[in-house]
């Protein structure tokens, strides 16, 4: 069994989709039909930057999720490879979700788009710049990072964002509350701690305002049909049922990503080989979590032309 991925926020950088743009149609229209959605020319951002413009959280998420189906698109119709006859389920990293549920046709492309900008545009509102921010424990398991952020809360939020894979965890909430909690990390057997350059306490209870407007969208917007079960970040257990994601996605924003968890659910259910679509974030995740799995990063032309041959 294969399961196809979809990365989250990190796996942005400028020239992302250009070479793809430049060989396939399929891709020019992709990144079209998202710079119609958006009416802005995203494209241009992710061709030429600047880096700080496209890292903008209301940038990126749309950004990497049109890479992502671009990718998706020139493997199905250069290539031939029909991602329901490829694989037996879909799963995404945060705003990967999203992209998972575009290619199985929850959602078309341009709502897809236009969720994602208003999902970053909440996300970035919610909460005071400055006032909250995000740490990742390198050496750190799930048990070590959930004792480490409650030592450090004194009454304000830190949390568990990402349980990423079993070396590496992600903690957000209030400023003070993770410096705290990196100025702790040996205390508690952990390797090495980081701020992360991030604007926002992403997947943390500070992100309800955001939820909130999610839910308004989601009501206007629901998912339909998907055409294979999808892995849920925050459940890390398959969804088929449209109803049933559009209230995981509304938890999926102050929810932690159990990434580590949702891999080893897959593997389990029977899942043997993981392909990343537009980034090599994820792989090396799947390859920390199980080293026994099979793991491809398809990225270029010639990444995709090689999977081809491979399945074919």
């Amino acid at each position: 069994m294969r399961a196809f991925l979809f990365p989250g926020q990190g796996s942005q950088k400028v020239g992302m989709g250009v070479e793809l743009a430049e060989a396939s149609a399929a891709a020019r229209e992709v990144f079209g039909e998202v710079d119609e959605a958006l009416k802005q020319k995203l494209s241009v951002l992710m061709r030429e930057g600047p880096d700080d413009q496209l890292t903008l959280t209301e940038n990126a998420q749309p950004a990497i999720m049109a890479n992502a189906i671009a990718t998706l698109r020139v493997l199905e119709r250069d290539f031939g490879v029909k991602l329901t006859a490829a694989a037996n389920c879909v799963a995404g990293h945060s705003l990967g979700e999203y992209a998972a549920l575009c290619a199985v046709g929850a959602f078309g492309l341009a709502d897809t788009a236009r969720l994602l900008k208003l999902r970053g545009t909440a996300m970035q509102a919610a909460v005071p710049l400055g006032e909250g921010t995000m740490a990742v424990l390198l050496g750190a398991d799930i048990d070590q990072a959930k004792a480490l952020a409650e030592a450090a809360a004194q009454g304000e939020v830190c949390e568990v964002a990402n349980d990423n894979d079993p070396s590496q965890v992600v903690i957000s909430g209030h400023t003070g509350a993770i410096e705290r909690a990196v100025a702790l990390v040996k205390e508690f057997g952990i390797k090495r701690g980081m701020i992360l350059n991030v604007s926002a306490p992403f997947h943390s209870s500070l992100m309800a305002p955001a939820a909130e407007r999610m839910a308004e969208a989601l009501e206007a917007t629901p998912p339909a049909a998907f055409t294979l079960p999808l892995y849920a970040n925050v459940t890390a257990a398959a969804v088929t049922d449209p109803e049933a994601e559009r209230a995981l996605l509304v938890e999926q924003v102050t929810g932690r990503v159990r990434w580590r968890e949702s891999v080893l659910a897959m593997r389990a259910d029977g899942v043997e080989s993981f392909v990343e679509l537009g980034g090599k974030v994820l792989g090396p995740m799947v390859s920390r979590i199980d080293k026994d799995a099979q793991v491809t990063s398809l990225v270029t032309m010639a990444d995709l032309e090689a999977f081809a041959k491979e399945i074919a």
